[in-house]
Protein backbone atom coordinates (compact mmCIF):
# COMPACT_ATOMS: atom_id res chain seq x y z
CA UNK A 1 0.00 0.00 0.00
CA UNK A 2 1.32 3.05 -0.80
CA UNK A 3 2.48 5.93 1.64
CA UNK A 4 0.25 9.12 1.55
CA UNK A 5 1.75 11.98 0.71
CA UNK A 6 3.60 14.11 2.99
CA UNK A 7 1.15 17.46 3.47
CA UNK A 8 3.40 20.79 2.15
CA UNK A 9 4.25 23.69 4.22
CA UNK A 10 1.06 25.57 3.06
CA UNK A 11 -0.71 22.24 3.96
CA UNK A 12 -0.16 22.26 7.37
CA UNK A 13 -0.59 26.09 8.14
CA UNK A 14 -3.94 26.01 6.78
CA UNK A 15 -4.63 23.00 8.96
CA UNK A 16 -2.78 25.14 12.07
CA UNK A 17 -5.48 27.28 11.14
CA UNK A 18 -8.48 25.54 11.10
CA UNK A 19 -7.31 23.62 14.56
CA UNK A 20 -7.14 26.86 15.92
CA UNK A 21 -10.78 27.69 15.08
CA UNK A 22 -12.01 24.27 16.65
CA UNK A 23 -11.77 21.84 13.82
CA UNK A 24 -10.74 18.44 15.67
CA UNK A 25 -11.12 16.79 12.47
CA UNK A 26 -7.69 19.65 10.74
CA UNK A 27 -6.08 18.61 14.37
CA UNK A 28 -6.57 14.81 13.59
CA UNK A 29 -4.35 15.39 10.12
CA UNK A 30 -2.00 17.02 11.78
CA UNK A 31 -1.64 14.23 14.42
CA UNK A 32 -1.72 11.51 11.61
CA UNK A 33 0.99 13.70 9.83
CA UNK A 34 3.67 13.75 12.72
CA UNK A 35 2.43 10.86 15.80
CA UNK A 36 5.02 8.56 14.31
CA UNK A 37 7.99 10.79 14.20
CA UNK A 38 6.91 12.25 17.51
CA UNK A 39 6.86 8.72 18.61
CA UNK A 40 10.31 7.85 16.83
CA UNK A 41 11.97 10.61 18.42
CA UNK A 42 10.73 10.57 22.04
CA UNK A 43 11.14 6.65 21.80
CA UNK A 44 14.93 6.94 21.09
CA UNK A 45 15.02 9.59 23.92
CA UNK A 46 13.26 7.11 26.89
CA UNK A 47 13.81 3.88 25.57
CA UNK A 48 10.61 2.61 26.60
CA UNK A 49 7.53 2.14 24.11
CA UNK A 50 5.07 2.74 26.78
CA UNK A 51 6.39 5.80 28.19
CA UNK A 52 6.77 6.86 24.47
CA UNK A 53 3.45 6.30 23.75
CA UNK A 54 2.16 8.22 26.79
CA UNK A 55 4.82 10.91 25.79
CA UNK A 56 3.69 11.26 22.32
CA UNK A 57 -0.06 11.41 23.20
CA UNK A 58 0.40 14.06 25.99
CA UNK A 59 2.31 15.79 23.23
CA UNK A 60 -0.52 15.82 21.24
CA UNK A 61 -2.83 17.04 23.78
CA UNK A 62 -0.85 20.30 24.97
CA UNK A 63 -0.04 21.20 21.37
CA UNK A 64 -4.02 21.08 20.84
CA UNK A 65 -4.62 22.70 24.35
CA UNK A 66 -1.92 25.59 23.66
CA UNK A 67 -2.50 26.04 19.87
CA UNK A 68 -4.42 29.44 20.86
CA UNK A 69 -0.81 30.46 21.65
CA UNK A 70 0.92 29.75 18.58
CA UNK A 71 1.64 32.50 16.82
CA UNK A 72 4.01 30.98 13.77
CA UNK A 73 7.32 32.44 14.96
CA UNK A 74 8.37 28.84 14.54
CA UNK A 75 6.84 26.06 11.97
CA UNK A 76 4.63 24.01 13.84
CA UNK A 77 6.88 20.93 13.29
CA UNK A 78 9.71 22.32 14.84
CA UNK A 79 6.82 23.57 17.95
CA UNK A 80 5.54 20.29 18.23
CA UNK A 81 9.00 19.23 18.51
CA UNK A 82 9.91 21.60 21.43
CA UNK A 83 6.76 20.37 23.21
CA UNK A 84 7.48 16.49 23.19
CA UNK A 85 11.43 17.00 23.42
CA UNK A 86 10.69 18.94 27.04
CA UNK A 87 8.19 16.51 28.08
CA UNK A 88 10.79 13.30 27.17
CA UNK A 89 13.37 15.56 29.38
CA UNK A 90 11.13 16.01 32.20
CA UNK A 91 10.85 11.78 32.56
CA UNK A 92 14.39 10.93 31.95
CA UNK A 93 15.15 13.65 34.82
CA UNK A 94 12.02 12.01 36.87
CA UNK A 95 13.99 8.71 36.89
CA UNK A 96 15.66 7.55 39.72
CA UNK A 97 17.79 4.72 37.70
CA UNK A 98 21.22 5.24 37.24
CA UNK A 99 21.55 3.40 34.47
CA UNK A 100 19.65 3.67 31.03
CA UNK A 101 17.80 0.63 30.26
CA UNK A 102 17.87 -1.21 26.79
CA UNK A 103 14.93 -2.47 24.74
CA UNK A 104 17.54 -4.92 23.13
CA UNK A 105 14.20 -6.92 21.52
CA UNK A 106 14.02 -4.11 18.87
CA UNK A 107 16.24 -2.70 16.74
CA UNK A 108 16.34 1.55 16.11
CA UNK A 109 13.57 1.70 13.31
CA UNK A 110 12.39 4.44 11.52
CA UNK A 111 8.96 4.34 9.87
CA UNK A 112 10.02 1.89 7.03
CA UNK A 113 11.97 -0.25 9.19
CA UNK A 114 15.27 1.29 8.08
CA UNK A 115 17.72 3.73 9.77
CA UNK A 116 16.15 7.78 9.20
CA UNK A 117 19.59 8.70 8.49
CA UNK A 118 23.18 7.06 8.01
CA UNK A 119 26.03 8.73 9.90
CA UNK A 120 28.15 10.34 6.98
CA UNK A 121 31.30 9.69 8.80
CA UNK A 122 32.70 6.36 7.48
CA UNK A 123 35.22 6.24 10.75
CA UNK A 124 32.10 6.98 13.11
CA UNK A 125 29.62 4.66 11.66
CA UNK A 126 30.75 0.39 11.73
CA UNK A 127 26.63 0.01 11.20
CA UNK A 128 26.96 1.06 8.19
CA UNK A 129 29.55 -1.06 6.56
CA UNK A 130 27.92 -4.20 8.47
CA UNK A 131 24.43 -6.12 8.91
CA UNK A 132 25.30 -7.68 12.37
CA UNK A 133 22.64 -7.12 14.94
CA UNK A 134 25.86 -7.28 17.69
CA UNK A 135 26.86 -3.76 16.32
CA UNK A 136 23.36 -1.95 15.88
CA UNK A 137 22.78 -2.22 19.49
CA UNK A 138 26.34 -1.60 19.91
CA UNK A 139 25.57 1.72 17.94
CA UNK A 140 22.12 2.01 20.36
CA UNK A 141 24.28 1.80 23.23
CA UNK A 142 26.77 4.46 22.68
CA UNK A 143 24.45 6.54 21.23
CA UNK A 144 21.99 6.27 24.62
CA UNK A 145 25.42 6.15 26.93
CA UNK A 146 25.89 9.99 25.48
CA UNK A 147 25.11 12.51 27.92
CA UNK A 148 21.77 14.01 27.61
CA UNK A 149 22.10 17.00 25.50
CA UNK A 150 24.80 15.19 22.96
CA UNK A 151 22.72 12.06 23.22
CA UNK A 152 19.35 14.25 21.82
CA UNK A 153 21.35 16.69 19.22
CA UNK A 154 23.19 12.67 17.77
CA UNK A 155 19.48 11.80 18.06
CA UNK A 156 17.57 14.54 16.49
CA UNK A 157 20.32 15.24 13.58
CA UNK A 158 21.64 11.59 12.76
CA UNK A 159 18.75 9.27 13.38
CA UNK A 160 15.26 12.09 12.48
CA UNK A 161 16.77 14.04 9.92
CA UNK A 162 16.58 17.35 11.29
CA UNK A 163 18.10 20.80 9.85
CA UNK A 164 20.49 22.29 12.31
CA UNK A 165 18.22 25.54 12.26
CA UNK A 166 15.29 23.14 13.18
CA UNK A 167 17.19 21.58 16.08
CA UNK A 168 18.51 25.26 17.13
CA UNK A 169 14.63 25.74 17.56
CA UNK A 170 13.39 22.67 19.35
CA UNK A 171 15.87 22.29 21.98
CA UNK A 172 16.29 26.39 22.27
CA UNK A 173 19.66 26.54 22.08
CA UNK A 174 21.80 28.76 19.72
CA UNK A 175 23.14 27.58 16.56
CA UNK A 176 26.71 27.46 17.35
CA UNK A 177 25.41 25.15 19.96
CA UNK A 178 23.78 23.10 18.14
CA UNK A 179 27.11 22.39 15.62
CA UNK A 180 29.55 21.85 18.66
CA UNK A 181 27.09 19.17 20.81
CA UNK A 182 26.90 17.34 17.86
CA UNK A 183 30.82 17.58 17.10
CA UNK A 184 31.68 16.60 20.71
CA UNK A 185 28.63 13.75 20.38
CA UNK A 186 30.70 12.34 17.08
CA UNK A 187 33.85 12.30 18.58
CA UNK A 188 32.58 10.37 21.60
CA UNK A 189 30.46 8.03 19.78
CA UNK A 190 33.70 6.96 17.58
CA UNK A 191 35.53 7.03 20.41
CA UNK A 192 33.36 4.54 22.36
CA UNK A 193 32.51 2.36 19.30
CA UNK A 194 36.41 1.89 18.28
CA UNK A 195 36.99 0.88 21.77
CA UNK A 196 34.27 -2.02 21.15
CA UNK A 197 36.27 -2.72 17.62
CA UNK A 198 39.75 -2.89 19.16
CA UNK A 199 38.28 -5.04 22.01
CA UNK A 200 36.91 -7.14 19.42
CA UNK A 201 33.15 -7.35 20.96
CA UNK A 202 31.69 -5.90 17.06
CA UNK A 203 33.31 -6.29 13.70
CA UNK A 204 33.57 -3.84 11.14
CA UNK A 205 33.46 -5.49 7.51
CA UNK A 206 37.22 -4.51 5.60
Amino acid sequence: MAKARELSQSDVEALVERSKAGDRRAFGLLVDEYKDRIYNYVSRMLNDPHEAEDVTQEAFLRAYRSLPRFRGASSFHTWLYRIASNLAIDVVRKRKRSEPTYSLDEPLESEDGEYDREIPDSNLSPESRTSTRETRLAVRRAIMDLPEKLRDVMILYELQGETYEDIAEILDVPLGTVKSRLFNARNRLKGSLMELVQAGEIEVEQ
